[in-house]
């Protein structure tokens, strides 16, 4: 933050002697940017440049221009306090990130220090908002105990007389969300014939896949991510298994089905409501389309944390810390994502989770 105020010094200074522009206001968004998870971190980027090129094209925020820097973190927590402090570095005012939870929560600590706004528009796990070191992290996706409500529910209901198997990646995403459904199913009279975990990473699940298969497991809850959920899919529909596979809102990728092919027919995942199908995304969606990039999954989520810090600083008068924080606890802000506003846990208030269902290469409502 004291780089960022010394910037703004530096720009008015500039600004009294040459009569130049007023400074540019420096934001961020971070995410897998490479690695296994790349196809999220593309996701964010798009969305990030998109917003920042309409909100420029639109005059800037209150005169000043913005300027994205891109971190990349691999969804690796170690790395994202590295990329935290290098956007410190960076003197910047707001980040829109980070995507995995296991990143979002360490990189809260440095923004929370730093004075630098936090709006993650993918971290789903409770202790993000729960515990969060300070009063400018937020988000603008959903929690896992909710996703874990409605998941919990439909296995116990859907699927009581099946024999359900419930497994993890041991991140701090994949457990929370496997726990949370786990718990919510448990309460709902239905118990799992199989709880285990699975190491993220690795490109052959055939022992895994062999005990699901003995122990006639019906239905696969898998707590993680679309690139170890696609193979175990499709090393089960190898051994002639035809187990429904079940997970959450980190398979919204097209990635998913170029790894499952065919196999991935049928498969179910809970996301909140495709921001893609709102009128107010439209004009957002036709921009990205048009210039050969993604709105799938969390581009549109990205685009809208931005677009809300962005109103908010217009609503404050400046980009500094306290206001803008202030007038995200208080406003209501327009979005692609619909009308939003912040609870006092810095949680969004917006509609929950609903059902999708993967079918010919495409993933959509239920």
């Amino acid at each position: 933050m004291k780089k960022y105020l010394l910037a703004s010094v530096a720009g008015v200074a500039a600004m009294a002697i040459s009569g130049a522009a007023l400074a540019d206001i420096v934001i961020a968004t971070a995410g897998p940017m490479t690695g296994q998870y790349a196809s999220f971190g593309e996701q964010m980027k798009a969305g990030a440049e998109q917003a920042v090129a309409d909100i420029n094209a639109a005059g800037g925020i209150n005169g000043e221009k913005l300027v994205l820097e891109v971190g990349d973190d691999a969804c690796d927590p170690k790395q994202a306090v590295a990329v935290a402090n290098q956007l410190v570095g960076k003197g910047v005012a707001f980040v829109a990130g980070h995507f995995c939870s296991g990143s979002s929560i360490p990189a809260s600590q440095v923004y929370a220090e730093e004075g630098i706004v936090q709006i993650s528009p993918a971290s789903t796990n409770p202790k993000f908002t729960d515990e969060r070191p300070g009063p400018g992290v937020f988000r603008v996706c959903g929690r896992d105990d909710q996703q874990g409500e409605v998941a919990g529910t439909y296995l116990a209901t859907e699927f009581k007389d099946k024999n359900i198997a419930i497994i993890h990646d041991k991140t701090a995403y994949g457990k929370g969300l496997a726990d949370a459904t786990k718990e919510v199913m448990n309460k709902a009279g239905k118990q799992e014939s199989l709880y285990e975990a699975y190491t993220a990473g690795e490109k052959d699940y055939t022992a895994l896949v062999s005990k699901l298969k003995q122990d006639n497991i019906n239905v696969l809850y898998v707590g993680g991510y679309h690139t170890e959920a696609g193979l175990i899919k499709r090393q089960m529909v190898e051994q002639g298994m035809d187990t429904i596979l079940v997970s959450g809102d980190a398979l919204v990728t097209d990635e998913y089905w170029s790894i499952t092919g065919p196999s991935g027919e049928g498969t179910l995942m809970t996301f909140s409501p495709d921001p893609r199908k709102n009128a107010e995304a439209a004009p957002v969606v036709k921009a990205l389309e048009d210039a050969g990039k993604t709105a799938e999954g969390y581009a549109l989520y990205t685009y809208a944390a931005i677009q809300a810090w962005a109103e908010a600083v217009k609503a404050a008068g400046s980009a500094d810390h306290d206001a803008v924080v202030k007038a995200l606890d208080d406003g209501d802000f327009n979005t692609v994502l619909g009308k939003l506003s912040f609870d006092d846990k810095g949680d969004v208030t917006l509609p929950g989770y609903v059902w999708y269902e993967w079918k010919d290469g495409k993933y959509d409502y239920k």
